[in-house]
């Protein structure tokens, strides 16, 4: 009893389903949530279906209809280019689990991507003899070739790691490490492992921990609330770029002989210390001015970058740094931070559209003088952007969504963008505001709060892919093509509707809109996709 409601308090499901809900409410949940799980399936790839509440450990078993119940059964029926693909519920000790999970090469463990595993929640942890470190106490070993991908995992007993990764180049997508008494991750031995999209919180230890001659990448995660949220030691020497590390004891602590490569980072309102050299560490914080740092490290508690070094001299070329929070032997030279426009954006195929709304005040960029085009937008974003860009008349009541509390900085872009009709929720009251925002939403907040109606579904015609639009955004998406709003790039005939939208792709919706209502001019573009 106690078990499950601990679980309820990590994942946010519901007590009523763990604690008794019935199977065809788990089902229905899990049914909801098809075609978010298989949008990334390799091709020819074997899926083979878990359900802890649905399924059964029998040989037959295995299928969408007929699925296992644990993965610990499901392992040992995987073979090379095998899925295993998780439904909504929690894997444990009590479900059946046996702990650690051993995931071989060719193998994805996968929940649900969408949410970063939110729903699926693997609890637990079972001892693991490492070569490199001896005994420990593992949830999930990750070994060469192989995926974890839209699952949280916790590892709750004591100095418990939640996915130990030695010697291997497993790749960790999409999750949460959350609430495990050690590390969230722990990269060992000559590993050279992907890590990336994921979010790290409420670990005792570290977020990801990194040692030995280790290397890999470490790239677009949030580290908040935690011990160190990064951890370099020995010879090891990981790439970590464009992660939020905010909120923890101390943001990134190399020491030993350790060579990280820190790159457009945001590393703010640690408790103690940003940055932390100790031992003989030399961290890579921007060698010049042409290959800069680009990392914000600022308002920490103590020091932004801290050199306790024996002897080393730290270089920090092109970092936002705060030059009074600096201690120790350190090299700094400030970023030159352009007066106009983006460093990133020149010759970029949004530029126009980018330019266009940041003179507009409608978008901004970053401190280091970047837009960051590329960058994925979060619901809550948008809602910002569509706020500025439109400042929206309410035509509904406002709601309170359940995941969205008052003091969250998005809260009013939300309440506005709800209001105005541009943004929904979804079933139960949730808006999910740190989800990122697919193509076929913008277009379809944008038809919805410009009320563009009667959209002519022959225009659907102008996608090689309409087939992938689902039957809810048709309307809004012809719509809002006859209106040219839409912009395909690189193949203007593309939608590419499940595709996540970026910054760019925001810019260039947005501005169209704008253009469609006469407040913004044209901007000539071969993206921009006409009709009729």
């Amino acid at each position: 009893m106690q078990l499950k409601h601990y679980v309820a308090t990590i994942i946010g499901i519901s007590s009523a389903v763990l604690m008794g809900g019935s199977a065809a409410t788990i089902h229905r949940a899990y049914a909801q949530s098809q075609s978010d799980y298989f949008a990334q399936i390799p091709v020819n790839a074997r899926v083979i279906y878990v359900n802890p509440a649905l399924g059964e450990d029998t040989p037959n078993n295995g299928r969408e209809n007929t699925p296992y119940r644990t993965i610990s059964y499901a392992l040992t029926r995987a073979t090379d280019n095998t899925v295993l693909q998780l439904a909504p519920g929690s894997y444990t000790a009590d479900s059946g689990e046996a702990f650690p999970l051993t995931i071989p090469p060719d193998v994805i463990l996968r929940g649900d991507e969408s949410t970063n595993g939110q729903t699926v929640l693997i609890l637990g942890g079972g001892a693991l003899i490492s070569p490199t470190f001896a005994r420990q106490n593992v949830t999930i070993l990750a070994l060469d070739d192989s995926q974890i991908r839209g699952v949280t995992v916790t590892n709750p007993l004591s100095r418990g790691t939640g996915i130990w990764i030695e010697s291997s180049d497993a790749v960790v997508r999409n999750s949460t490490l959350s609430n495990s008494l050690r590390d969230g991750i722990f990269v060992t031995g000559t590993a050279t492992p992907t890590i990336e999209d994921n979010v790290f919180f409420q670990n005792d230890g570290n977020g990801v921990a990194v040692v030995r001659s280790s290397q890999g990448t470490i790239q677009d995660n949030e580290f908040r609330n935690t011990g160190f949220g990064i951890a370099v030691g020995d010879d090891a020497a990981p790439v970590i770029e464009e992660n939020v590390i905010r909120e923890n004891v101390d943001g990134v602590v190399i020491s030993n002989r350790a060579q990280p490569i820190l790159r457009r980072n945001v590393i703010q309102q640690n408790v103690r210390d940003g940055v932390v050299a100790i031992a003989d560490a030399q961290p890579n914080l921007g060698i010049n001015n042409d290959d800069p740092g680009e990392n914000i490290i600022r308002d920490n508690g103590r020091h932004d970058v801290y050199n306790a070094t024996r002897s080393n001299i730290l270089t920090a070329v092109g970092n936002d740094i705060d030059p009074d929070k600096i201690s120790g032997d350190v090299e700094f030279v400030a970023r030159e931070i352009p007066q106009s426009g983006f460093v990133d954006v020149r010759g970029h195929w949004a530029e126009g559209y980018i330019t266009a709304l940041a003179e507009l005040d409608v978008i901004g960029g970053f401190l280091d003088g970047t837009y960051r085009p590329n960058d994925p937008v979060t619901r809550a974003q948008f809602a910002a952007i569509v706020n500025k860009a439109f400042s929206p008349d309410p035509k509904r009541q406002s709601i309170e969504f359940v995941d969205v509390d008052q003091t969250f900085w998005g809260y009013s872009a939300i309440q506005t963008a709800y209001q105005g009709q541009f943004l929904s929720g979804y079933p139960g009251q949730v808006f999910r505001p740190d989800e990122r925002i697919p193509r076929t939403q913008v277009l379809v907040s944008l038809s919805s709060g410009l009320e563009l109606t009667n959209g002519q579904l022959a225009a659907l015609d102008k996608y090689a892919d309409a087939g992938q639009i689902p039957e809810w955004a048709k309307d809004a998406i012809a719509a809002a093509t006859q209106q040219r709003i839409v912009v395909n790039y690189p193949d203007v005939s593309r939608l590419n509707p499940s595709q996540n939208a970026t910054r760019a792709d925001v810019a260039a919706f947005v501005y169209q809109a704008l253009v469609s209502t006469g407040d913004a001019e044209p901007i000539l573009s071969p993206y921009l996709v006409t009709y009729p």
